[in-house]
Formats: C-alpha cells, sequence, structure tokens
C-alpha cells in the first residue's frame, strides 16, 4: 500500500485528508476524540488495559524462568508497536483509495470491512485473480487471529472457573476432577459469547467491541495487578473488592457510552467517553483500597516479601524454595533470604 504513495508517509496522510472530505481537520483531534478528556480516557483504557489482559498475562506461564519472562516482555512490546503503527497505516490507506462510488455503502455501517476490501483493492480489485487471493489470504490470518485470541480467552476463564471458583471456593479445596468442570465451563462460555454476538448485530464497530475489553482489563485486572507488586499490605479481600469495583463500574459506563446508548454510534448518551477508562480506573483502585482498609491479615506481609526478593533477584523464580537457597548460591542467596521474616 506504502508503494502506492512512493512510500511517504506524509503523502499518505495528506491524500486520505483530502478524500475524507474533512480537509486538514482530518489530520486532527476532534472528529472520533471530541474532548481532551476522551483523548486522556482513551488513552489509559489502551496503555493499562494491555497490561491486564488475561489472554495475555497467561503466556507467561510458558516460559521457563524469569530471564525468558523478561525477554518475552520486550518481544511482546516490539511486536506491539509494530502492529499498532501498521494499523495506523492501514487505516489512512483505505481511506485514500477507496474512494470510488459505493466503497462507504461496500465497508459496511461500522466499516468493519475496510481491511480485507483494502486488500482486495490492493491485490488487483473485485473479480481479478490477485485481489480474490489477497482477500482469501487476509480472511484466513484474520480467521486464525480470532480463533488465537477466543481459545485464549476460553481457556484462561474455564481454567478460573474450574480451579478458583468451583474447587477452591465452591467445593472449599476439595479433591474434584478440574479437567471436566473446565470442558463444561468452555462450552457454556463459548455458547455464552455465540449467543451474545447474535444479539449484538452487525451494527457495531467491531473495533470498538475489541476495545471494550481493555476497559474491562484496565479497571478489574490492572489495579490489583499493580498494588500486589507495590502495596505491602494488599490482600485478597482487596483483590476481589478492586475486581468488583472495576467490573461493575465498566459494565455501568459501557452501556452508557455513545457507542452502546441508546444505539450503535448513536447521539445523546449520558456519558461522553467511548472508552471510559478515566472513570473506572480509579474506581478499581478505589475498591482495592476498600477491602483492603476493611480486612486485616498478617499473611499478605510476608508473601509480599517473598514476591520482592523474587521479582528483584531471581531467586525462587524456578520453584526453588528462597530460604533454602544460601546452600546453593553463597552470600549474594544468603543475603537475600534474610529479608524473608521468619
Amino acid at each position: 500500500m506504502l508503494a502506492k504513495f512512493s512510500f511517504s508517509p506524509s503523502q499518505l496522510l495528506d491524500e486520505a485528508a483530502a478524500e475524507s472530505g474533512e480537509g486538514q481537520g482530518y489530520l486532527g483531534p476532534g472528529l472520533f476524540l471530541t474532548s481532551p478528556a476522551l483523548v486522556i480516557s482513551t488513552g489509559l483504557t489502551i496503555f493499562f488495559g494491555t497490561a491486564g489482559l488475561p489472554h495475555i498475562l497467561m503466556r507467561f506461564f510458558t516460559v521457563p524462568d524469569g530471564k525468558a519472562a523478561r525477554q518475552s516482555v520486550v518481544w511482546t512490546i516490539g511486536f506491539i508497536g509494530v502492529f499498532t503503527l501498521i494499523v495506523t497505516i492501514i487505516g489512512f490507506g483505505a481511506r485514500a483509495l477507496m474512494t470510488g462510488d459505493g466503497a462507504t455503502e461496500a465497508v459496511g455501517d461500522g466499516g468493519n470491512l475496510a481491511a480485507p476490501l483494502l486488500a482486495q483493492f490492493l491485490g488487483g480489485g473485485e473479480g481479478s485473480a490477485g485481489g480474490d487471493i489477497a482477500l482469501a489470504l487476509f480472511s484466513a490470518a484474520a480467521f486464525a487471529t480470532i480463533l488465537a485470541v477466543v481459545s485464549g480467552l476460553v481457556l484462561a476463564s474455564a481454567s478460573t472457573i474450574a480451579h478458583d471458583v468451583y474447587a477452591n471456593v465452591i467445593k472449599n479445596g476439595e479433591d474434584i476432577d478440574e479437567t471436566r468442570v473446565a470442558r463444561i465451563a468452555s462450552v457454556g462460555l463459548a455458547t455464552f459469547a455465540i449467543v451474545a454476538t447474535l444479539l449484538v448485530g452487525s451494527g457495531f464497530n467491531v473495533t470498538v467491541l475489541v476495545s471494550m475489553a481493555f476497559v474491562f482489563a484496565a479497571s478489574a485486572n490492572f489495579p490489583a495487578l499493580l498494588l500486589a507488586l507495590t502495596w505491602r499490605r494488599f490482600n485478597t479481600a482487596g483483590a476481589l473488592t478492586g475486581v468488583a469495583f472495576g467490573v461493575i463500574a465498566s459494565v455501568v459506563m459501557i452501556l452508557l457510552s455513545p457507542p452502546v446508548w441508546p444505539g450503535p454510534d448513536s447521539e445523546g448518551s449520558p456519558s461522553s467517553l467511548t472508552f471510559p477508562g478515566l472513570v473506572t480506573i480509579p474506581i478499581g483502585f478505589l475498591g482495592c483500597w476498600i477491602g483492603t482498609m476493611l480486612t486485616r491479615t498478617t499473611e499478605e506481609k510476608r508473601t509480599y516479601d517473598e514476591l520482592l526478593v523474587r521479582s528483584e533477584t531471581g531467586l525462587g523464580s524456578e520453584g526453588a524454595d528462597p530460604r533454602r537457597a544460601p546452600r546453593r548460591r553463597g552470600a549474594a542467596a544468603a543475603a537475600a533470604a534474610t529479608m524473608l521474616p521468619k
């Protein structure tokens, strides 16, 4: 696509602005992010939401040690940065190149077909061999990506229901077949997701729907994760309260946001924040603080010290007991072990 504009990003942006009907205003703020609060809220939601997405966090369980985990983070940051840049270029390219009659109608009410139709256009257009092949390749890649994300979400959710909720809460630690429970939970979650998708309909912009996951991750998961690493007093009750506050606040604010209330991409919604992280993230932190301050336990201080030593030194990250490290790792391990409570 960049070859169409002599590999010049500025030429691409100018052409997209000219074809948008908004002139140079198309390249400035105010068309989608209509206020400074919405700009800040969107940035916070996507930034902190990425750190709290469960199907991304679970990838840390696939690395053998702390060093590999840190390397994985560096590679992940690089891939996310490149991906974000590519999405930006594709978006402006679609606006600049797809200018014929009926182009707006072809991409759908929510604009969901802009990227696959752009691939078809670059391959030679509708009806051409290159265009059909490009469209098929894009569709296959999109399907594989969706399958990977959905499978990760189902696995994370099913394991949580089977292990955390059913085994440890409902059955109170009894010996049960968690695999069987996870399979049932997977089927139930998949069925619920399919029905919910059908109810949503085709008018929603898929990008907005996907980005709503960032709202939940930033508001419910991220505050608990951050405080577990930084606040010595933080405990389980605080985490549960923070997650509950974040989820409830996210649901309420999403229902009141412009993409949902009173209809897809309509006007007159009570909230102007499409991505309400500016409101929901502080509520998540507030829930964590309230839950922690209203309960008093001593176990979290001990576990926090162990986590601190492990995160700063790497001792015990391979599954060993840091208290036994002095006999194997010399003075550095002995010094680290003295930081742990007796």
